[in-house]
């Protein structure tokens, strides 16, 4: 009798998976947000003016606030003070206004207007920033580029905060059970919201015959609508389980600046804040501009309009295909019997091979890197449940490093000795993208459920928002750094598919190697300290 009285949502499987999935959904919808012109940079150039510069200003803005205002050090003490559930509907509805502030900005409704006139002749310059050379703006910057950065930079505060709530989040309900496996199968299912980007942005943006680059972002507010009933369905669901419990919410443990200095103080903290920054600014930056990349370095010939691979229900179709990719992949890890198990295995291998042919003769880049996170998807539960199994978190960092070393590398010099090989290139290219995403997802699973390790559970929130906001600091330079590096590196040209990207996939890479050294030190320290991140989340 006393059992069931103890038994709670947490100790329920379903629901916290439940809990689990509500939380994976609205990151989903936000990382759709996230990248929704990364896939029509060329048309933002050709129908708003945008060039690399512009365009790279204005998708690192989404971190500024976070970064130079410290918004999410303050994000972090919200969330250790009013809990969870709060700050889980809290970002979600800071996103949205962000979400539609940029709709505007990009739409035909912007053009012409007042507000148009206002933001061509103002901040231009900006005080102190300008000196520091971070400003988010500069003078000769589109009005709709700076109005979009404006609504980014509101979209990222949310994005962030909900990053960091997330994290937490699944701590609260898997702590002691499958953590790396749950924080794992977050981001896989998040990260298939790339796939959704790279796939529909560029389907709405050309629907019906028409370019306008406003329908692929209000395809992007819709989504952060549903992201938001997400939250509000869990934070009632957090709530019963703090009434089944009888925990105070976060917002009742007393946040102290002292606590920070222990964080700040510890150097096995510090090792993984770097890895998180080096490593995190080697992928997302690079995603904003990994479609127009493939655009140079492949020969794409555009199938005939009245064909089948031109047609707008082939995009539903590879779409439909990659979701069987990945819940085929992704549930064979979960199967006990071994006919099940490689049944699902084999499904989800065939309906890859069946993806590729399609991106293949649609001649698409954004449908072929649309693959990154589909080999992520299915090993990333297998990454987790050995980590939280046997352990190894510091190594699996150094070969997540390794072959995020070898990918760009490969985008560097290798693919682009394969332009004019049609069926070469891409296969180059979607092996190395494969890759990519596979060495990506060893992060979450490895280094997020690291963090409990190193601090106390009191402030797990404040030391993940240090963590994501070294890691923005990042996420704003590169790809601010993109973009110069290929105005800088590619004058006179005008034609957004004849860029030459190898300087910029060079410094990706250096930052990998940053990573890898960092990585080996990590496991000194561990070693050294007995932190424990070399030893199973799971103690039997």
């Amino acid at each position: 009798m006393t059992q069931a009285i103890q038994k709670t949502l947490r100790d329920s499987a379903a629901m916290r998976w439940t809990a689990l999935l509500l939380l994976a959904m609205a990151m989903f919808c936000s990382y759709i947000f996230m990248d929704i012109l990364s896939p029509i940079k060329d048309l933002m150039q050709e129908t708003r003016g945008w060039d690399s510069t512009a365009f790279g200003t204005m998708q690192g803005s989404e971190v500024f606030l976070n970064v130079f205002v410290f918004f999410l050090i303050f994000a972090g003490i919200i969330l250790d003070k009013m809990g969870v559930r709060f700050t889980a509907v809290l970002s979600a509805a800071v996103m949205l206004i962000g979400a539609c502030i940029k709709w505007y900005a990009v739409s035909e409704g912007f053009v012409g207007t007042g507000l148009e006139t206002w933001f061509t002749e103002n901040l231009n310059y900006i005080p102190v920033f300008e000196e520091l050379g971070v400003s988010p703006f500069y003078e000769g910057m589109p009005a709709s580029a700076k109005f979009a950065a404006s609504g980014f930079m509101i979209f990222g505060c949310g994005c962030e905060m909900a990053g960091i709530t997330v994290s937490r989040g699944i701590v609260k309900w898997f702590k002691g059970r499958e953590m790396a496996l749950a924080m794992g199968s977050e981001m896989a299912l998040a990260r298939l919201g790339v796939a959704t980007c790279m796939i529909f942005s560029p389907f709405f943006a050309r629907l019906g015959g028409e370019v306008s680059v406003s329908r692929s972002v209000a395809f992007g507010v819709v989504l952060m609508c549903i992201a938001l009933i997400m939250t509000i369905v869990y934070f009632f669901m957090d709530q019963k389980l703090d009434a089944q419990t009888g925990e105070a919410e976060e917002k009742d443990d007393p946040f102290k600046i002292s606590d920070l200095g222990k964080i700040l103080t510890d150097a096995g903290f510090w090792i993984v804040a770097l890895l998180c920054v080096l490593y995190y600014s080697a992928i997302f930056p690079f995603q904003k501009y990994a479609v127009n990349m493939l655009q140079c370095n492949l020969t794409l010939t555009a199938p005939d309009a009245d064909s089948f691979w031109a047609s707008s229900s082939v995009t539903i179709i590879q779409y439909i295909i990659m979701l069987i990719v990945a819940a085929a992949g992704f549930a064979s890890n979960f199967q006990k019997k071994p006919n099940m198990k490689y049944s699902l295995l084999g499904l989800s291998i065939v309906a890859l091979i069946t993806y590729c042919y399609m991106g293949y003769m649609r001649q698409s880049a954004e449908s072929i890197f649309a693959v990154f996170p589909l080999l992520a998807v299915l090993i990333t539960p297998i990454l987790g449940s050995y980590l939280d199994h046997h352990g190894k978190a510091a190594s699996m960092l150094v070969l997540g490093s390794i072959l995020l070393i070898a990918c760009h590398l490969t985008f560097a010099f290798v693919l682009p000795m394969f332009k004019g090989n049609a069926v070469g290139g891409i296969i180059i290219a979607y092996t190395t993208i494969l890759v990519l995403g596979a060495s990506f997802s060893l992060v979450p699973a490895s280094l997020w459920p690291s963090v409990p390790k190193l601090v106390d559970a009191k402030v797990i929130g404040s030391a993940y928002a240090l963590i994501f906001w070294i890691q923005n600091i990042g996420l704003w330079l590169f790809p601010l750094l993109i973009g110069k590096v290929l105005d800088q590196t590619n004058p006179g040209v005008t034609d957004p598919t004849q860029f030459d990207y190898t300087a910029p996939l060079v410094m990706l890479a250096s930052l990998g190697v940053a990573a890898l050294i960092l990585g080996f030190v990590l496991k000194v320290v561990d070693k050294k300290k007995g932190i424990g991140l070399e030893l199973p989340n799971i103690q039997e």
